[in-house]
């Protein structure tokens, strides 16, 4: 294992908790498939070292993808938040997500090309300077999509699904970008057949992918709101929602190092 591996995890583990960055926000519009739609840009103080595409939860684009977009930012990422519903499409009505959700993702095309509308929205924001490397990370729904970004060959070092539902790749699809499931061992709406049918369609294509599971935590284990929907299968995990953390940051350290300290 790379030192720079093991060096991350210690400063990580280890660093202050108080983040005296600076991050300044604003809405951007767009539009795909005569759909208006809102993202959310997050620019951090000084030169970004890197840009990373957040997808939401099927709530929809609320503060919690705000909030994590802000956080990447504190972390020295220039992020952007997509919306893929619509411009103040947010719930919490689990009929309205499902609905919503299912309008997207229920055409794989569709599914996407919306994602990828957001991430050139995330390039024309003049955030992205030339040779900069992008990821994405999503959580729940937000995390099948950012899969669903790296199967259709978008140009990533990497994606990070956090309790996502990740379907096997197609036959066609071109995987360039590392692929990290952070998955809750306990959560009965992604069973293990599900991991494992994504997992061997990855395999078949020889792509970099890392699965870790987090013992006890249920779905939507890293949003602290979660347990408040009332549904069973869903829970917070403020231990996996930190290590999850942890581990995507690790796994950044190693996607976004300079050639020079490869």
């Amino acid at each position: 294992m790379k030192l720079l591996h093991w060096l991350s995890i210690f400063t990580i583990l280890f660093a202050t908790t108080i983040s005296t960055a600076q991050v300044t926000t604003e809405a951007v519009s767009y539009e795909h498939d005569g759909v208006e739609l809102q993202g959310y840009l997050a620019i951090p103080d000084g030169e970004a070292r890197g840009a990373v595409l957040v997808v939401h939860e099927w709530w929809g684009m609320n503060d919690y993808a705000k909030m994590r977009a802000n956080m990447l930012a504190e972390l020295g990422y220039v992020a952007f938040a997509v919306d893929m519903y619509g411009k103040d499409k947010t719930t919490d009505s689990v009929e309205q997500a499902g609905a919503w959700s299912g309008s997207v993702a229920g055409d794989r095309a569709l599914y996407r090309a919306r994602v990828l509308a957001g991430l050139e929205a995330f390039k024309s924001t003049g955030q992205i300077t030339d040779g900069m490397k992008i990821a994405a990370i999503g959580y729940c729904f937000g995390g099948t999509t950012v899969t669903e970004l790296a199967y259709s060959g978008a140009d990533l070092v990497g994606v990070v699904s956090f309790h996502g539902n990740p379907k096997p790749p197609l036959e066609d699809d071109t995987i360039t970008a590392a692929i990290l499931f952070c998955h809750g061992d306990a959560d009965p709406l992604v069973p293990d057949e599900v991991i494992n049918a994504a997992t061997d369609g990855l395999d078949a294509k020889d792509v970099d992918w890392q699965l870790i599971r987090y013992a006890g935590a249920k779905h939507a284990f890293s949003n602290p709101k979660a347990d408040t929907y009332g549904l069973p299968p869903v829970g917070y995990d403020e231990q996996a929602d930190k290590r999850s953390w942890v581990h995507m940051r690790v796994f950044f350290d190693e996607l976004f190092a300079s050639e020079s300290s490869e």
